[in-house]
Formats: C-alpha cells, sequence, structure tokens
C-alpha cells in the first residue's frame, strides 16, 4: 500500500511504504467505554504527532499516515472497510455503487457513482470529475504517490497528465455517473486498486500545482479550516457529506486537530498524564524508553497493541558501485547484526526481526530466512568470504539514507557498527522526515542505501513485491524500486502471476517470488513493525486498522463523553 512514515504520532508505523495487520487493543471496555467502547457524536478529538503529514494532495502523498488521514476528506470509488482485523482490509464500495464490473477478460472495468455526491463547494461530484483526479496521476510533478494507475491504465507514452496532456481517451465518462477503465491487459483485483488516493475526484480544471497541498476540495465527511504547515491542522464537518451515501465512515468528532512537531518523548509524558485535552487525544507508537512506564493496570486500559503488517528493510541501489554485484549485497544481507538494529528500533514489543520481504500478514508469504546466522546477529565471516570472491576485501565507503528521526537513525548506527569489521564505511546521511521518501524516490538523489520501509495497500503480494522491484516502472520521481532492480527473470515472474485469476493461487505464486527475488539481495529485510500505542482516557471508538500501518482507523474513533 504505501510508504511507511515512522512518524511518532498518529501512525504506528513501521518502516517504509504498502495492509493486512493483526490488529488487537487490549483493555478495551465493550460498549462502557475504554478505546474500543462506543463512540459519541461531537467534541474535538486531538492528534499528537511528531512529523507533518507529507503531502495534503492525494496524487502525492503515499504513506501508512496519509493515507489514514486521506479517508477524512477525500473519498474514492472503492475503499477499505471500516473494522477491527481482516474485516478492514475488505474492499467496499465508496462512491461507487459496486466494486466495478470487468469486460473484455478484464481488461475494461466500468463502475457507477451513487446518488448525492457533493464536493464542499456544493457541487456534485461527476465522473468526470474522478476522470480528471485520476489523470493526475500522470503529471510528472503531481503524481508522485501511488503507482497503480499509472502501471495499469492504458495511455499513451507521452502522455503528462490532464494540465500539459488534455484529455486521456483510455478513460472514458459516457455520462454523469459512468467511469469506464481501459487496461494495458487484465487485472482481476482492479476493484482494490480504485480504493487508491490517486482515484480521490477533483473537480474538473482544478488542483494544479500545489493548490490542494495547501487547500484540499473535500469530498468526505470533514475539510479543512485552518493549515499551519508543519505546526497544526484542523479539520471540521464538511455538511455536504451525506451520511446516507456512505456506508464506512462514521464522523463521530466535530473535530479534529492536529498537534505537528512534537518530541516523541514530550508525546509520551503528555499522553501517560492524560491531562486536560489530551484525554481526548490519540497519538503514534510510544517510545522504547516508554515502554515499561505504561505496564501499569491503570495505563494498560488505554493501550492498544499489534503487528503493523509492514516491512522495514534496508534498499540497495543496485545501480551503484559496487552494490551492482550480487556477491556484495549478500554479504551485507549476511553482516547486518539484526538484533542491534531491533535493540535501536525499542526491542522486542515493538518489532519482530525481519527475514523475508513480504510480512507476516501478507496473504501467500512463505516463512523463511535466505541469510540465516545465529542469533540473527550476522555472519561477518561468511559475508567477508563472499567480499573477497568479489575483490573486495578491503572494504569499500556507501552513503546510507535515513531520516531525522531518532529511531531511524539510532537504526542507521547500528548497520554501519554490523559492516565496520568488513572494513565497509558506511556514511549516514540524515534527511528531513516530511521530505524523506520525496528525495529517496527521486533516482538522481539516491544514494547507496536507504532505511525505509512498506506497507500492502491491500492484504496481497501484488501490492508489495511488483511496486518495489518491477524494474519496468523504475521513476525518475516518486521511484518505489528504491533497489532500482531491472531483472528480467523478475519482470517476466510477474508478468506471468498477474495472468493468474485466483487470487489464492496468485498470493502463493509470490510467496515464491519472494524467495527469488531475495537471492538477488537487492534488499535487506529488518524488522517487521509493532504498534504500541496509549490514548486518551476519553478516547472512544478505537482500534488498529489492518490497512494503515497499524495504526488507529480514524474514520471510526471519537469521543467516549463528547461532552468533557
Amino acid at each position: 500500500m504505501k510508504r511507511t512514515t515512522m512518524l511518532v504520532g498518529l501512525v504506528a508505523s513501521g518502516a517504509l511504504a504498502l495492509s493486512a495487520c493483526g490488529g488487537g487493543t487490549t483493555g478495551a471496555k465493550g460498549e462502557s467505554g475504554g478505546p474500543g467502547g462506543k463512540a459519541a457524536q461531537g467534541g474535538t478529538l486531538q492528534v499528537l504527532q511528531n512529523a507533518a503529514y507529507s503531502h495534503l494532495d492525494p496524487a502525492r502523498g503515499f504513506d501508512g499516515g496519509v493515507n489514514n488521514f486521506y479517508r477524512l476528506i477525500y473519498r474514492t470509488l472503492t475503499t477499505q472497510g471500516a473494522a477491527p482485523g481482516a474485516e478492514g482490509t475488505k474492499i467496499v464500495p465508496d462512491l461507487a455503487t459496486d466494486t466495478g464490473k470487468p469486460s473484455d477478460g478484464g481488461k475494461t472495468w466500468t463502475f457507477t457513482l451513487k446518488d448525492g455526491l457533493f464536493f464542499e463547494t456544493g457541487a456534485p461530484i461527476t465522473s468526470a470529475d474522478v476522470k480528471w483526479g485520476v489523470s493526475r496521476a500522470w503529471d510528472p510533478e503531481i503524481g508522485i504517490g501511488s503507482p497503480y494507475a499509472k502501471q495499469l491504465i492504458e495511455a499513451p507514452a507521452s502522455y503528462q497528465g490532464p494540465y500539459k496532456s488534455g484529455d486521456l481517451s483510455t478513460i472514458a465518462t459516457p455520462d454523469a455517473k459512468t467511469i469506464v477503465f481501459h487496461l494495458k491487459k487484465p487485472y482481476a483485483d482492479f476493484g482494490s486498486v480504485v480504493a487508491q488516493n490517486t482515484f480521490t475526484p477533483v473537480p474538473k480544471g482544478q488542483g494544479a500545482g500545489n493548490q490542494l497541498d495547501s487547500k484540499p476540495i473535500s469530498s468526505g465527511p470533514y475539510k479543512v479550516s485552518e493549515y499551519k504547515p508543519g505546526a497544526s491542522l484542523k479539520l471540521v464537518r464538511n455538511d455536504k457529506w451525506d451520511k446516507k451515501s456512505d456506508e464506512v465512515r462514521t464522523a463521530n468528532p466535530d473535530a479534529f486537530q492536529w498537534t505537528f512537531g512534537l518530541d516523541g518523548a514530550t508525546i509520551d509524558e503528555r499522553m501517560i498524564a492524560g491531562q486536560g485535552a489530551d484525554a481526548d487525544a490519540i497519538a503514534g507508537t510510544v517510545q522504547a524508553a516508554s515502554v515499561a512506564r505504561i505496564q501499569t493496570p491503570q495505563l494498560k486500559q488505554r493501550t492498544m497493541t499489534g503487528l503493523g503488517g509492514c516491512t522495514t528493510y534496508m534498499g540497495l541501489n543496485t545501480t551503484k558501485k559496487p552494490l551492482n554485484d550480487v556477491k556484495v549485497r549478500q554479504a551485507i544481507n549476511l553482516a547486518v547484526n539484526k538484533q542491534t538494529v531491533r535493540d535501536a528500533d525499542g526491542g522486542s514489543a515493538l518489532a519482530d526481526i525481519g527475514t523475508s520481504i513480504q510480512p507476516p500478514t501478507v496473504a501467500g508469504r512463505v516463512d523463511y530466512d535466505p541469510y540465516p546466522s545465529p542469533d540473527h546477529k550476522g555472519d561477518v565471516e561468511a559475508a567477508r568470504k563472499l567480499l573477497t570472491e568479489a575483490g573486495l576485501a578491503g572494504g569499500f565507503t556507501m552513503t546510507l539514507d535515513t531520516r531525522a528521526q531518532p529511531k531511524m537513525q539510532a537504526m542507521a548506527v547500528a548497520i554501519q557498527q554490523a559492516l565496520e569489521p568488513l572494513k565497509i564505511t558506511v556514511k549516514i546521511n540524515t534527511i528531513d522526515t516530511a521530505t524523506y521518501y520525496e528525495v529517496i524516490g527521486t533516482t538522481s538523489q539516491q544514494h547507496d542505501a536507504a532505511i525505509t520501509g512498506w506497507c500492502p495497500d491491500w492484504p496481497s503480494g501484488a501490492t508489495f513485491l511488483p511496486p518495489l522491484f518491477d524494474g519496468r516502472n523504475i521513476t525518475t520521481k516518486g521511484n518505489s524500486n528504491l533497489a532500482q532492480l531491472n531483472d528480467p527473470g523478475v519482470n517476466a515472474k510477474i508478468d506471468e502471476i498477474a495472468k493468474l485469476t485466483d487470487v489464492t493461487a496468485a498470493n502463493a505464486a509470490y510467496g515464491d517470488l519472494d524467495k527469488q527475488i531475495m537471492e538477488l539481495a537487492p534488499v535487506v529485510p529488518l524488522l517487521y513493525e509493532k504498534v504500541l500505542m496509549l490514548v486518551g482516557s476519553n478516547i472512544a471508538g478505537a482500534y488498529l486498522h489492518d490497512g494503515f500501518s497499524g495504526g488507529i482507523d480514524l474514520v471510526s474513533v471519537g469521543l467516549a463523553d463528547a461532552g468533557k
């Protein structure tokens, strides 16, 4: 699904960018209150975050946290459900009356819009607005978010979005309520694809440049009333949204108030104290130093925990020497001490050791370890042998990109130290969290390696392996194939799996493809992040949504007592 945010905020994300996790809660009190209790209508829900969202423009943002946020202000043709566990990853109709009707052997998909759909301006949402919004995905400056529209929908090679190239004829709008997509090839799960943020309707003719980053045009239950980039964001009710047309969003609070730029330790202190407006607050995964402090019975009643459904990994740029040598990449995989990486992340309470690319929550995933070492502490001797075979016994220097976030920087240092015995000098390059994915997703700005992660957009290998390793989808901007792997065998296997009409068989095939890719060692799987959250004492309707990096589902959360 997406790059994960690793924010100390609303999203308890793990690692990078695309969702089927086993989230759960502890201490929920059912209908009487507590995190899982019934939320009341009204009040203002507070959200405390370390960093601001990457983009408010749905064509640009593509990480677990912002995807969750988008559902408050935007709607798409379909969306993920609103429920704990696997129910929350099911694709259900949103703007459309159903999950789509395929024809032409799955190459053509038709959707019909519901009645009673309006933008915050009061203008009706039409098929032309949906088409305009989707077409923006081809704009080289704007369309840096979800890649699926560009990858699957037929379009001229020269097409650069509606502002530069005009109409896209492969998306038809025979009337105001019907939209037809013509695909490059059959795709059995296109009903899930149209739940992506790039399928958000945008009024025809609008949204150029940075317009939507500063002032979104809402189609959901809330609209932006105040936005101070990097500092705060407030949502209030969109009175043009009609609950009768929306079976997913409960829209319990009257308003949402975000506070950005808070230190992680400060957030923990405020959530533990739970005083004043912080009783109405939610935040993200607690800091490692706070884990022991939240074990009291009183705080456990406000604790939520579960697997985040993402993989944190280190991408290795296969176009850079000497990382273009598979033996060098394999040596790095063998040498990394994943125990110290997990310690840097916060220990076993906050992460499991990662061995394969796909996390345990993805259907068809195979449990295996291609580069084993005793207790996952690294096998330096085996790594040294491979480097000697590659003619690099004397080592080399590489640059590792990471985010300006203490946990991520600590993980980079753990990798740096693990590679020192091999005479590999790792230079750590720290990038601002808010711009991190944009920078490392620009191929001209990529260095040798980057710590990042990926969460599935829906619980299928189709949203994990092709976005990360299909070499034909490498782009100059918004690139998700950080390894820049372009292997004919991997590409061919992706095409072979795409032809399967049985989703179960396809997921099993992706499990095998995981092994095939890891033989090439384009990444080092590091961790499967866990969620450990503390919510305010007045929070209700809260559960961990498997589809959004294990974060709290914003469309269902609210206050137990709106009058407090």
